[in-house]
Order: C-alpha cells, then structure tokens, then sequence
C-alpha cells in the first residue's frame, strides 16, 4: 500500500503560479512512476503529467507543455507539479497517482491516489 497526500492548491489569478506537492508513504517510493491527473466539474478525470521512477523521463498533456513542470525527490519520497502561467481552464481538482508496474498515461494504470487538491484560477 501506498499513502498519497496532495498539497498546495489553492486560489490563485490567472498568469499566476502554483506549486503542487504530493507526499507519499509506505511503500518504496522510488518503485513507483507517477502522475498527475485532474478533474474539473462535470468532465471526465484527465492526465496532466507522469514522471518515471529514476526521472530520466516526463511527459505532459499537450494542454499544460512549456507551463507545467513535473519532477520528484526520492529521498523525500514527493513528487511535485510546478503549474506557472495559469489559465481559467486549469481549474480542477488536481490528483497525483502511482503507478507500480507501469508508466501509465491512463487512470487506469495507477494503482493508489490522493484524496486531491482543488486548484482555482480565477479569470
């Protein structure tokens, strides 16, 4: 089992930053990808960025590439999404996600979540 806790949401202006933090225990936190996914009201849970187990790899939904920066610290078992230009249509509830035998890009993929964070830009 993995414990995951998300952090750093919040409200913040359109053009603004936000720092997004998940902390993970249990589990070997290095044995896991990890992803970002969010949710906004009345649409369907969407992937935002995955980082693999050793860093050498990310990728990011087209929608948030060049604003959004995902990366992870092993020692300190975190993985973070660094979320800069906000735009209106960021504003979800944002959920990290490990995945323990893949490199997942779906939901599906990832084995434990966070209970989330709400990210709000207003316009």
């Amino acid at each position: 089992q993995v414990q995951l806790v998300e952090s750093g949401g919040g409200l913040v202006q359109a053009g603004g930053s936000l720092r997004l933090s998940c902390a993970a225990s249990g589990r070997t936190f290095s044995n896991y990808a990890m992803g970002w996914f969010r949710q906004a009201p009345g649409k369907e849970r969407e992937f935002v960025a995955r980082i693999s187990r050793s860093s050498i790899r990310t990728d990011y939904a087209d929608s948030v590439k060049g604003r959004f920066t995902i990366s992870r610290n092993n020692a300190k078992n975190t993985v973070y999404l660094q979320m800069n230009s906000l735009k209106f249509e960021d504003t979800a509830v944002y959920y990290c996600a490990a995945d323990k035998s893949s490199y997942g890009l779906v939901s599906a993929d990832y084995d434990y979540w966070g209970q989330g964070t709400q990210v709000t830009v207003s316009s």
